[in-house]
């Protein structure tokens, strides 16, 4: 079994992203299911998790109508809002609401470095918390350390790292950042609550030059801290064809972690992304209307 744990859906003729901006004119075209659905299949992948893309319910809404090969939906919710638990509860006894699996929060988009310290964030996330969602957390180096408090107030709450928190790979990044990232994710690692998604690092290097070396200051110390129990592979399409196409994607994480053994390899490759985020793998295939 093959998951994909991170990817992406949109739209521009529908709906508007303020990120796609005009340097990323490589993607800022619809991206849609069938789009989905024909790179998946040439790649092997038997599942995948779709990632929120804005801050919009009705987002998460559309998401969980999508067809195969979706088996889970990563959505958002305003977690300020006083009524952030009927709001989840409605999602998850809505059509199809057995497919959402976790919420996200743009976090390293907010101008407040610790605003995942904010009370009323955290109320909200202990809603997904009870509610049995999984909490991705979008970070970067600034946010690990408010993320780390995070995780250790709520033992009770499965994270997921999402693109290791963004690694400072380019060569404009110094030896400084790289050690003050590794140190914060270190820090986030000691606890057992998290997983991490290996995605989105072709991104963080130039888009142009890197190679699979490039990458590897940020693949070993996640190795080395999660451990590949805790590890998941995520594509980042279609973010990712600004680097790479999604054929290069997988090749190069199975080429990165082909040291391991067969059981740990697959474990990183599908297994702990359907057990971290619960997922039904027959949800793929009811239910969905194509979009």
């Amino acid at each position: 079994m093959r998951i994909d744990s991170h990817h992406h859906l949109w739209d521009p003729t529908r709906a508007s992203y303020p990120w796609l901006t005009d340097d990323l004119a490589v993607i800022n075209r619809t991206f849609t299911a069938h789009d989905l659905r024909a790179v998946s299949e040439a790649n092997g992948i038997d599942a995948t998790v779709l990632v929120q893309t804005s801050s919009s319910v009705d987002e998460t809404i559309e998401f969980l109508q999508t067809e195969a090969p979706v088996a889970g939906v990563i959505g958002w919710v305003d977690l300020t809002a006083p009524d952030v638990t009927d709001v989840i509860a409605q999602l998850m006894h809505g059509p199809n609401g057995r497919r959402l699996v976790g919420i996200r929060h743009q976090t390293h988009d907010e101008a407040n470095a610790d605003w995942l310290d904010r009370v009323d964030a955290r109320r909200g996330i202990e809603a997904v918390a009870a509610a049995g969602l999984v909490f991705d957390l979008l970070v970067r180096t600034r946010e690990l350390p408010a993320a780390t408090r995070l995780v250790a107030a709520l033992p009770q709450c499965q994270f997921v790292l999402d693109h290791l928190a963004k690694p400072p790979l380019t060569e404009a990044a110094d030896s400084s950042a790289m050690a003050a990232w590794s140190a914060a994710l270190r820090s986030l690692a000691e606890h057992s609550n998290v997983a991490a998604k290996v995605s989105g690092l072709a991104t963080e290097a130039d888009w142009h030059t890197w190679t699979p070396a490039d990458l590897r200051p940020a693949t070993d110390v996640a190795l080395d801290t999660f451990g590949p129990d805790r590890l998941m592979f995520g594509s980042d399409w279609p973010v990712s064809l600004l680097a790479a196409s999604y054929s290069t994607v997988v090749e190069t994480f199975d080429n990165m972690f082909s040291h391991l053994s067969p059981t740990e390899l697959a474990a990183m490759q599908g297994t702990n992304a359907q057990r971290v985020y619960k997922l039904d793998l027959n949800q793929r295939h009811s239910g969905a209307t194509k979009q």
